[in-house]
């Protein structure tokens, strides 16, 4: 019987251990997910090294390729069949895979034999294979350095697997594997590339949205909320929560030196989410900063602003130039909507000359006369939240 299926391959989670196994079913609880999210029909199960959807048809095979490319955890999906391990299959299997590739002028048979008990190695089924599709692709040629296509075959455990269609994933580890993390999200270019960061790295993230409103007006959440739902295929944010920031901003602004207000803004963000993150069981911050790319992510900023929270607080951009954040950002889908112009809590309030090397001691003496602890518990009450 011949199977079309979807074999996803992972490279990180084999060096996982003793601890492989929890990873493994973690990724087939998001692929499960993520065909059901996509409405699509798929049995799901491992199988030496690989996970392997099968489904009825090769097209169906294509489309839950497209949605599980960008799954987390994913090096690499592949749509072909599941056959008996005989030779004349396996060499009709790779006709119909190559067939399915064109156009290609050149190619090549790339076999590999997990099961020893199989009675030909890998370079005899290599030399079989492409003897078969030779003289059935008279105006093709074989090349082994860099073909146009590839004809896989794979044999394993009971079954043989052919295919020639291949992609790239994302790689990393299955979202859900690393913890619970509050994202501080906007709708600019950095933090949805931050947390698609972090759920690239198995983490399970919410996004926390401080829009300027009543100040000005919300159009910042609504632009969120596409973000989400753009980086919806690669895991998450999964929930959303939103607070009016503005109406806070206005009583900092009215309270500290002006040259401080960004780092107290920053400051009570971060305690905003440390509370919330108590309340979610979250175990750690995340933020879009990138060190020195404006006056409030300069070094000294950033201590003054931390110094508000003890969860750790995560930048995974804080190395990386504004170029390659737009880059991915573009991968991501999320640059147009991140380039919109939008009034939100970012310039609400802004400094003429903010300072860029925040003294500590003085943040401490100033923010310790605020009411800092009921503005959280104000907050708190009124947060909406969304599950997407």
């Amino acid at each position: 019987m011949i199977q079309p299926v979807v074999l996803i391959h992972y490279h990180e989670l084999g060096l996982k251990g003793k601890n492989r196994r929890d990873f493994e079913r973690q990724l087939i609880r998001n692929i499960q997910k993520t065909l059901a999210q996509s409405g699509l029909e798929g049995h799901v199960n491992r199988t030496s090294g690989r996970i392997l959807v099968a489904v009825s048809t090769f097209e169906a095979a294509l489309s839950a390729a497209d949605a599980l490319v960008q799954l987390p955890g994913v090096a690499r999906v592949s749509c072909g069949e599941r056959l008996p391990k005989d030779m004349a299959a396996i060499n009709e299997s790779a006709l119909r895979a190559l067939q399915r590739a064109e156009p290609f002028t050149s190619f090549k048979v790339d076999a590999r034999r997990a099961n020893t008990q199989f009675p030909l190695d890998s370079m005899a089924i290599n030399r079989e294979v492409g003897s078969y599709l030779s003289a059935r692709l008279p105006h093709k040629n074989v090349q082994m350095r860099a073909p146009d296509a590839k004809a896989r075959v794979e044999i394993i455990k009971n079954d043989a697997f052919v295919y020639a269609s291949s992609r790239q994933g994302i790689g990393g580890l299955p979202v859900g594997c690393s913890g619970h993390l509050i994202c501080l999200l906007s709708s600019g270019l950095d933090s949805p590339v931050a947390a698609w960061q972090m759920m690239r790295r198995g983490a399970q993230v919410t996004g926390l949205h401080f829009s300027g409103a009543p100040e000005t007006a919300d159009h910042s959440s609504a632009l969120v909320r596409e973000i989400a739902r753009r980086l919806a295929p690669t895991g998450g944010p999964g929930r959303l929560f939103f607070v009016r920031f503005g109406g806070y901003q206005r009583a900092i602004a009215l309270t500290v030196p002006e040259s401080l207000r960004v780092v107290f803004y920053r400051r009570l963000m971060l305690a905003t989410a440390e509370a919330l993150a108590a309340r979610e069981h979250a175990r750690a911050l995340v933020t879009g900063e990138s060190l020195g790319q404006v006056a409030s992510q300069t070094l000294d900023n950033i201590v003054a602003t931390d110094a508000a929270v003890s969860l750790p607080v995560f930048r995974p951009l804080i190395g990386t130039d504004k170029q390659a954040i737009i880059k991915q950002a573009q991968a991501l889908g999320t640059f147009a909507l991140s380039t919109q112009p939008v009034d939100d809590c970012c310039t609400l309030f802004m400094p003429r000359n903010p300072e860029t090397h925040a003294n500590l001691a003085e943040v401490e003496r100033i923010w310790s006369e605020m009411p800092i602890d009921a503005w959280i518990r104000e907050i708190l009450a009124e947060l909406r939240s969304e599950t997407l």
